[in-house]
């Protein structure tokens, strides 16, 4: 069967491959997983048919028969269980390319998300100068024990991945702060999830979106 996931209509990143369909996008081309998307409007968000796929009115959703999932990180642990590809069949590997995703959403993605949200939230506030050096140390703090970690290694453990798939995509977030780039191994290991083609199919999947609706606008104007 056939899945289908969700993504935005217009996604708010001009189809640069940072909206969280992206990461399970990727998921289903590692695998070789055909799918489906349908795009929601931020209107239809907040409806009732997509508040019963989603209770927090956001993307991506993943359905495949009765089954319908939320949040990427559980979505993507579903891909990879029932998929070959981005699991280590070893047991004690697969527990631990678990824990890096766990690690990628819960421990790295925070610091970074809100430092990301610091010039929307609190950009006109007094403080908000003052307070960007100390998101960017905290961010630092994180990234200085991931690298140490990362050291040499083209991934986190072995063989690329889930755990790598989720970590290059919250790296991502960091992109024009400058931040990932003061670390040489991080860079070029976030250069190398990019170099993969499933992770190409799945950005240009999704520009593809940004592409057609944009020309679209614009044939109306």
């Amino acid at each position: 069967m056939i899945p289908t996931i969700t993504a935005f209509e217009q996604s708010p990143d001009e189809g640069q491959g940072l909206a969280r369909d992206m990461r399970v996008r990727w998921a289903l081309e590692e695998v070789g997983q055909p799918y489906e998307v349908r795009l929601v409007s931020f209107k239809e968000l907040k409806q009732p048919a997509h508040l019963a796929l989603h209770p927090f009115g956001q993307i991506p959703t993943y359905q495949e028969g009765d089954l319908a999932l939320f949040e990427t990180g559980s979505i993507i642990f579903h891909i990879a269980q029932r998929h070959p590809g981005l699991l280590p069949k070893n047991e004690n590997a697969r527990a631990r390319a678990i824990t890096w995703m766990f690690a990628a959403l819960s421990t790295m993605e925070p610091p970074i998300i809100e430092r990301e949200q610091i010039p929307y939230a609190e950009g006109d506030r007094p403080w908000h100068a003052e307070r960007v050096p100390l998101m960017d140390d905290r961010v630092r703090v994180r990234l200085d024990q991931l690298s140490n970690r990362l050291g040499e290694a083209d991934w986190l453990d072995g063989a690329f991945s889930a755990g790598d798939l989720m970590m290059v995509m919250v790296l991502r977030r960091l992109e024009g702060t400058g931040l990932v780039e003061e670390y040489p191994n991080l860079s070029a290991y976030v250069a190398r999830g990019q170099a993969r083609p499933a992770y190409q199919r799945a950005f240009d999947a999704q520009l593809a979106v940004f592409t057609a609706k944009s020309g679209s606008q614009t044939s109306r104007l």
